[in-house]
């Protein structure tokens, strides 16, 4: 059996995990090594969709050609062209410039609604599977009431109760996902809780306190991880479908599913108002997702050793 080499002998261990590499990728079949290669394609693909959408985000103005907000009367309901990418709806307005600003508020509501939920549903499910007993039949009481309800619904319910308006909208797709961060984070802690070097601890004298803080909470994170990741892309589904249905933000420039909303009634005479923010709302969703199983396989222990 091999051994490590001395931290002195750098370039030797690097050749050696070089070479250990390169055996691995020669016992793989060629299905094998072109499914990798594709895997790592789209990867980076996804990689390069989110970046850039987060950049526009950011900084809109550096990538937007014309000012959203500018009507151009004599360029209405113009195709898409080299002047304007992706077409101009029934203002003149450049379709292009628009979804590059709109995608300030889409991941606004995406990111904010993941935090609040996942921290508000987190709690609850950590709180639930530690301490256990009575807390924990109330608390999944509450929470199967609102599983009860379909996520969408909840949300339409929750926004239409509370207006139209960005943190509205972010409040009303984070209630709808913390019973699914609550259920996850419960199981995820009363497995851990009951693993044997829990218990050893546990009977060393160890407080609950430090057992929780030292040692089921940093077992438990993986999976909030891995579900936050894929519920960005979920939340941005949600928020644009309420905006979609008029319960989104009111305001000059539209998010994505606003858009959406808004050129619904020109599908037959200008396809392109509803298309290209429809595009990007599938491509960032599929890019965090692709993202989030990538993140998942290299959590999940099983297939870790598999590889």
């Amino acid at each position: 059996m091999s051994m490590k080499p001395l931290a002195g002998d750098k370039k030797a261990w690097a050749g050696s995990t070089w070479k250990a590499r390169m055996w691995r990728w020669s016992r793989l079949s060629w299905r094998h090594r072109v499914s990798s290669v594709v895997s790592r394609l789209f990867l980076y693909m996804a990689l390069l969709i989110v970046i850039f959408t987060v950049v526009c985000a950011i900084v809109p103005g550096w990538i937007a050609p014309y000012d959203p907000t500018q009507m151009m009367t004599d360029a209405i309901l113009q195709p898409p062209s080299a002047a304007h990418l992706f077409g101009t709806d029934y203002f003149g307005r450049d379709i292009f410039s628009l979804v590059v600003h709109g995608s300030r508020d889409s991941l606004l509501i995406g990111f904010a609604s993941v935090l609040v939920g996942g921290i508000v549903g987190s709690m609850l499910g950590i709180l639930a599977g530690y301490v256990g007993g009575i807390v924990d039949t109330v608390t999944m009481r509450a929470v199967d009431i609102l599983m009860a309800v379909p996520g969408v619904l909840l949300a339409l319910s929750v926004a239409a109760a509370l207006g139209p308006g960005l943190m509205n909208i972010a409040l009303a797709v984070a209630t709808a996902s913390i019973p699914g961060y609550a259920r996850v984070m419960r199981g995820q802690v009363m497995s851990v809780k009951n693993l044997p070097f829990i218990t050893a601890t546990r009977s060393l004298g160890g407080s609950n306190a430090r057992i929780f803080w030292k040692h089921v909470l940093p077992h438990s994170l993986s999976p909030l991880l891995v579900m936050a990741t894929l519920g960005v892309g979920t939340s941005i589904l949600t928020g644009s479908g309420l905006s979609f249905l008029g319960l989104g933000v009111l305001k000059e420039i539209p998010d994505w599913g606003a858009l959406l909303s808004q050129g619904r009634g020109y599908l037959t005479v200008a396809w392109w108002i509803c298309t290209f923010p429809g595009l990007a709302i599938t491509l960032f969703v599929l890019a965090v997702n692709l993202i989030g199983d990538d993140i998942r396989d290299r959590l999940d222990p099983k297939v870790k050793g598999a590889a």
